[in-house]
């Protein structure tokens, strides 16, 4: 494990590498900054090795009936998915409204900005499918309040650079450990606005076991607990590069929670469409993320 000294200096050399790299890519094509990405991604194939060999143990779990090719192919797939979506961020702030239009394919939407229109929020619990970035900047220009909720990193560079970038596109940035993250919460409910989730890893908080790829696997609770006693609206948002260079960006029917619903059910239900989504597009999540790892000490899950 790296030392937090080398972590800082790493990231403050990725930093410095985004704004070079991406005062560069804004000024090209979006599909040359996206050949640019795919080049960088093959390269991390090949040069980092400990993920790679993570990401294929990671979708053997979920794949116990592909050979070993398939799954070679798939990560090989998603490292160059990774880095043309580096590209795609890097260009994106460059993104105006008819580039959004002529770029996206979107699904659900309106009945997204009816509820919202009405005075209500709307939870929208999403993953890290496809370009997770270019959803959230690209729900950011329909002009309606977006927040989102982020687990801070140690890098302060890389929180100011992603927190910047989503402003642009009026998206305001709350981190999950700030003293009034739970209040701003609340605000965007009550005042009407998008609220985004992304529960699909397993990090070091209140968690649940729910099914994933017919494996337990333990999954943030909090804002599911929050979703039922704010009886908000939820409404599951995914996005999927398509082969013709297109994002398909889908949003569920909005469904309004109330106060006798069960957290962990809406959990369980939201997994399993970030499942099926990713059963789709397997070359377009995260597979080096440690999914089915045992926290005991943050599972709260009944007994």
């Amino acid at each position: 494990m790296a030392s937090p000294k080398l972590r800082v200096f790493r990231g403050k050399l990725l930093y410095l590498a985004l704004l070079t790299v991406g005062a560069v890519a804004r000024r090209l094509s979006l599909p040359r900054a996206r050949a640019i990405g795919r080049a960088m991604g093959r390269m991390a194939w090949y040069v980092v090795g400990r993920e790679r060999n993570k990401a294929l143990r990671n979708i053997a779990i979920a794949f116990p009936e592909w050979d070993e090719a398939q799954r070679r192919t798939t990560i090989r797939a998603m490292f160059r998915h990774l880095g043309e979506s580096l590209g795609e961020i890097l260009w994106m702030q460059s993104m105006d409204l008819p580039a959004r239009d002529q770029w996206n394919i979107v699904t659900g939407m309106d009945g997204i900005l009816k509820v919202i229109d009405e005075g209500h929020g709307v939870i929208t619990f999403t993953a890290h499918c496809g370009n997770w970035e270019w959803l959230c900047y690209s729900m950011g220009m329909y002009g309606r309040p977006v927040s989102v909720l982020q687990r801070e990193r140690d890098e302060v560079e890389m929180n100011e650079y992603i927190t910047r970038m989503r402003a642009r596109a009026g998206v305001r940035t709350i981190d999950r450990g700030s003293k009034s993250s739970a209040r701003e919460m609340i605000n965007v409910i009550r005042k009407g606005g998008m609220l985004a989730f992304v529960i699909d890893q397993n990090i070091r908080t209140e968690s649940v076991k729910v099914p994933f790829f017919g494996k337990p696997a333990l999954t943030p609770i909090g804002p599911a607990r929050f979703a039922v006693r704010q009886e908000a609206f939820v409404s599951v948002a995914l996005i999927e590069r398509r082969a013709d260079g297109k994002q398909l960006l889908s949003f569920s029917e909005p469904i309004q929670c109330n106060k006798d619903d069960d957290p962990i059910a809406l959990t369980a239900r939201i997994t399993k469409a970030y499942e099926d989504h990713i059963r789709r597009a397997p070359a377009q999540w995260v597979w080096f993320h440690d999914r089915w790892r045992d926290r005991p000490q943050w599972d709260v899950t009944p007994t």
